[in-house]
Order: structure tokens, then sequence, then C-alpha cells
């Protein structure tokens, strides 16, 4: 599958049709029935994608799933008001947790996403890549890239329970409840994801920047890993070259 394909499947089946369910078949399936429909597709969509489409198992298909199984349970967790923000906050709680620890132990979560991102294919390149982790400003970028992210992830998180106190009011299991619900999750599921996206581009862009300065100036046709096998050649055979 197609990283747009997929990007445009994730918007849909993690935002756009649990809003639509909420909004328009709470009469037809009942509140509560409709409730855990809504809920529970975007949970079934990352466990499809994991164990049907990515089919890998790494740090971030763990944390995906991780996550994935904590809303799954929790939206079994029939509450309103105060503990329904809590509840619908969860994610974001993880999220920073998750970063704000790799900082602490010195594993910036980011590296994971860059060297999944880079593909290294064979035990060669998966070295080569580790060696240039290792290099001082690469290292600077992914620890920045990781902060920002959990900072963003943090303020985000805060504005979502903010709005859920605010916008859903109506006691759990009414129609008002659901509309409450598809309402609040029409802004931050769509409108939240903006910032964290853009948080995203500007972690990753550090990291990259951070590796291209590590690797010798090359002719444009060369690819990534045609400039890091050029890194690694000695300096009077690049002077052949």
């Amino acid at each position: 599958m197609s990283r747009p394909t997929k990007l445009v499947l994730d918007i849909l089946l993690g935002a756009v049709v649990p809003i639509l369910i909420l909004a328009k078949l709470t009469d037809t399936l009942g509140a509560v029935p409709t409730y855990l429909l809504a809920a529970l597709i975007p949970v079934g969509w990352v466990f499809v994608d994991l164990f049907f489409i990515t089919r890998r198992l790494n740090f971030i298909t763990g944390f995906l799933g991780l996550n994935a199984m904590v809303r799954g349970i929790l939206a079994f967790w029939f509450v309103d008001g105060l503990m329904y923000a809590i509840k619908d906050t969860t994610g974001s709680v993880i999220v920073v947790l998750v970063f704000g620890g790799s900082l602490v132990v010195g594993h910036p979560v980011v590296r994971a996403f860059a060297e999944q991102s880079l593909d290294p294919r064979t035990p060669a390149q998966e070295s080569s890549l580790q060696e240039l982790f290792r290099e001082r400003p690469v290292a600077r970028a992914m620890a920045w890239g990781t902060a920002l992210l959990a900072l963003v992830n943090a303020s985000t998180g805060v504005v979502n329970f903010l709005l859920n106190i605010r916008i859903v009011t109506a006691s759990f299991g009414t129609e008002a409840f659901n509309t409450q619900v598809a309402h609040v999750n029409a802004i931050t599921r769509i409108a939240l994801g903006i910032p964290e996206f853009a948080a995203w581009g500007i972690a990753l862009s550090l990291v990259y920047y951070a590796i291209y300065t590590k690797l010798p100036r090359a002719p444009e046709d060369l690819d990534f890993w045609d400039r890091v096998e050029l890194r690694e050649v000695p300096t009077n055979e690049k002077l052949k070259l």
C-alpha cells in the first residue's frame, strides 16, 4: 500500500468515519452501541495495519499497538464530565510519558522513526546508520526533535482536555453526549493534528539536516545510501574519485 493511500485511510478511519458514526447512527443503533463502534473503529484499524499491512515488530509498531490497546480498553469505561475529559486525554499523556521518558534514558524516540524512514536493508547499512546516529550533531537533533514533540503533544493534550470539559457536558449514554463527542472530536482529531504533524515535520527535518551535514558532498544522482558508502571510503581513495 502506498504512503498517500495509507495516510488517507488513517484520516478516514481514525477521525472522519468515527465522527460521522457518532453524528448519524445514534438514532439507528442506540447511543451506547454507536459510541462503542465509533471508538473501536480507529483501534481496529491500527491492529489491521500492524498485523496485515505493516507486519513489522519494532519500537514504533509496539508503541502504536500499546496506544491502541489502551484506547480500546478505555472505550468500555463509560464516564462523562471530568472523567471523560481525562479518559479522552490519556493518549496524549502516554505520548508525553514515552517521549519524555526516552529523553531521560538517553534514547530519543525520534531516532526510531528516523531509522524506519531511512529503511536500512542490510547489516552494513544498519551499522553505518547507527554510526551516523552517534555523531554529536545528529544525536543533538534527535534530542531536540523528541523534546519538541513531547512539548507539542503536552500542549495539544491540555487543549483537548479543556475542550472536552467545555463541550462534552451531557450524560453518557444519551444522544446529546454522542453529538457533543462528535463535535469535540471534529476539532481535536483534525485541528489539533495540524501542529502535531508540523512538529513531526520539523523534528525529522532537524535530524535529516544534521545527518546530511555529516555526509560528503556528492553528485545529485547519488542517493542517501550511496553518500553513506562514500563517507566510509578512505580519504586518499576519495581524492582519486
